[in-house]
């Protein structure tokens, strides 16, 4: 949710999912999915910021960031997580065994360390 203010000072939260679109004309007004309108005293850059702050604090959440409790206090293009880790499901037999998906470095240290066999030759029989 994000806290934003009426004109008459009050304060409350909406959430920013439901919000179709943001008019500025010149009060910033925030017209919803269900068709509700609320004026509102912020300018409609700072209700973007609001609401880009609060998805990335979602997405800090969800990647479990020690600072996704006080977004803040960093600028939002700073964050550092290299996000969930991958991995690739082996297997069709119910096993699932997941292996590490290979970057870069791996996948050339696999490759370097991997003897290459000749390939197989067979002959066919008439």
């Amino acid at each position: 949710m994000i806290v934003v203010t009426r004109l008459n000072d009050s304060r409350f939260a909406v959430n920013p999912d439901l919000i179709e679109r943001i008019h500025e004309t010149p009060d910033t007004t925030l017209i919803m999915v269900d068709g509700a309108k609320y004026i509102v005293t912020e300018p409609m850059a700072e209700v973007i910021e609001m609401i880009a702050r609060y998805r990335a604090r979602i997405v800090a959440i969800a990647y479990d960031e020690p600072h996704a409790a006080a977004p803040a206090t960093q600028p939002l293009g700073s964050r550092t997580s290299t996000g969930p880790q991958l991995g690739i499901v082996r297997g069709s037999s119910g096993s699932g065994l997941v292996s590490p998906f290979p970057t870069t470095a791996t996948a050339t240290a696999t490759a370097a360390a991997t003897p290459t066999a000749a390939p197989a030759t067979t002959t066919l029989e008439r």
